[in-house]
């Protein structure tokens, strides 16, 4: 052996056996350090702020479950078109519904709140994607002399120029933020049918207007009539007071009875006048435009008959049911925002630019500044806020579930009560016509009577009075009718089809329940429900 070799000893033998010993009891130590830490992680997460116990059981009712064969019967009809005043023969009504459309406030307003619910839905997209901001700075600034900064640096002018530029993008793992689009898509759907629903009832409120102005018109062409009649018979009394047949009692009661008939006259014209100030209102003019309107020739609207299917149907003809459904959609969209909101939040950042003292060094490599990498939001413990917002969700969930199925229990009763009202009347009418017939002939022997002298004065004054009724039985009865016709066509949709204005809800949406789990559900779940 070389004597510049050190010979082994017996304490490096042990000093490797001891070291071999070490090695062998870390690797178990290490992997026992790593089961603790997955086991804590564990407990953290399940420790979390969870949703489990909080859901709905509500859903939405369909026409199917509502029992209206009888009520409702198939008959053949068509439904509503949008130019449905045209069956009344009257070619200003149609003009002046178009006017109303055109120039009222009202859809001006709705209007209104389509464009700005179009807004929230271009701010809750532009979350779906990257922001790239980019920012420049300039200072000049003298440090102190006598404070840290010593000679040349204090005492000196120095300007600072810093440039910037950063991106950052929510990585939306949990489709948060593309719930909050489809809230807002949902909301701007619901009120664009609003909108809808506000035409129906503009439309119907000025032909129920013109109807009422044309009702007016008929009473007052009965009440000019009978202003006539009493003339006449205000003559016969004077013919008979002369001839000493009557006293100047009855003369009296002519002169009477001609007055209030006359003021009877002057109160419709006050009432027509203040029907056409009305239309024009409705119209979104002033009360001259309503003077304008010319007298009123409508015509009877015929026989009614339902469309088929009507129940079903009538889900996309009628505005407020449409809107009641996507108001459901948008709280179902809440929800599942609401669910997204317990789990992670990750966002990517990155900052990149320029700092630098002066212009002389400011692009260059030592005057850089880079910084990125992802942030994590996890909501641990929050004192129960997520759970309270979740539940409020639900509730908001649960109330427009209640009010869809109530807007289409009073859809339903809507139709079969005009329904109803307008075969009670057709039948009413028959009988109403008869009695007209009967009181004018009674009245027309009734004169002849009396000039022959052969009843008094009060036999025709009653025999008058019982015609008069009967006649504005008949003309209200008519006008009636009319205001049915129109009240069932705006029961029917009033012309308006969600299909043709892309306003149904499509049965493939992924929001037909608010499960416990945010992941996508099959398209063939399409009745909505929050069972979970």
């Amino acid at each position: 052996m070389s004597p510049l070799q050190t010979p082994p000893s017996h304490s490096t033998d042990t000093q490797k056996s001891r070291a071999m010993k070490s090695l062998s009891l870390s690797a178990p130590a290490l992997s026992c350090r790593a089961a603790v830490t997955t086991a804590v992680a564990a407990l953290a997460l399940t420790g979390c702020a969870n949703y489990f116990g909080i859901g709905s059981d509500k859903q939405m009712s369909s026409p199917g479950q509502y029992e209206s064969n009888q009520s409702l019967p198939s008959q053949g009809g068509q439904w509503p078109s949008l130019d449905w005043a045209n069956q009344f023969g009257d070619p200003q009504l149609p003009q002046l519904i178009a006017e109303a459309l055109e120039g009222s406030p009202s859809i001006a307003q709705a209007q209104a709140r389509i464009a700005k619910a179009s807004s929230y839905i271009e701010s809750s997209r532009s979350a779906l994607y990257p922001k790239v901001n980019a920012s420049y700075s300039w200072n000049r600034e003298i440090y102190s002399a006598n404070s840290i900064y010593p000679p040349p640096f204090g005492g000196t002018w120095y300007s600072e120029n810093n440039a910037l530029a950063s991106a950052s993008w929510d990585l939306d793992l949990w489709g948060k933020n593309r719930q909050r689009l489809g809230q807002a898509v949902s909301q701007e759907r619901a009120t664009e049918a609003d909108m809808q629903q506000a035409r129906v009832t503009l439309a119907a409120s000025v032909a129920s207007a013109y109807n009422q102005l044309a009702r007016l018109y008929a009473q007052r062409d009965i009440a000019q009539r009978e202003v006539q009649n009493r003339e006449e018979i205000g003559r016969i009394t004077d013919g008979r007071v002369t001839a000493g047949l009557d006293t100047n009692v009855e003369r009296q009661t002519a002169i009477g009875n001609i007055a209030t008939t006359r003021a009877n006259l002057s109160d419709l014209d006050g009432q027509i006048t203040v029907v056409r100030y009305q239309l024009g209102a409705l119209l979104g003019k002033g009360p001259d435009r309503g003077l304008q309107i010319v007298q009123p020739v409508l015509a009877s609207g015929g026989a009614i008959a339902l469309p088929d299917n009507l129940p079903a149907d009538l889900l996309a003809r009628r505005p407020d049911i449409v809107v009641a459904r996507w108001q459901v959609e948008a709280a179902l969209h809440d929800v599942k925002e609401a669910k997204a909101e317990f789990f992670p939040d990750v966002n990517l950042a990155a900052t990149a630019g320029f700092d630098a003292f002066g212009w002389g060094k400011f692009f260059t490599a030592g005057s850089r500044q880079i910084q990125f990498g992802p942030a994590i939001h996890l909501p641990i413990f929050d004192g129960g806020a997520l759970r309270s917002q979740l539940k409020g969700r639900y509730a908001d969930f649960d109330y427009d579930v209640a009010g869809y199925n109530q807007t289409l229990v009073n859809a339903l009763n809507d139709v079969s009560t005009q329904v109803a009202s307008i075969h009670s009347i057709d039948r009413q009418q028959a009988d109403a016509q008869r009695a007209l017939e009967a009181s004018t002939s009674a009245y027309q022997l009734s004169v002849v009577r009396y000039k022959a002298g052969l009843s008094p004065q009060l036999q025709v004054l009653s025999a008058d009075q019982s015609r008069l009724a009967a006649e504005q039985t008949v003309t209200d009865m008519r006008m009636s009718r009319r205001n049915m016709q129109i009240a069932l066509i705006k029961a029917l949709g009033g012309g308006f089809d969600a299909t043709k204005v892309d306003l149904v809800v499509p049965t493939d949406a992924r929001v037909a329940q608010a499960p416990q789990s945010v992941q996508p559900l099959p398209a063939s779940r399409a009745t909505p429900t929050a069972a979970d």
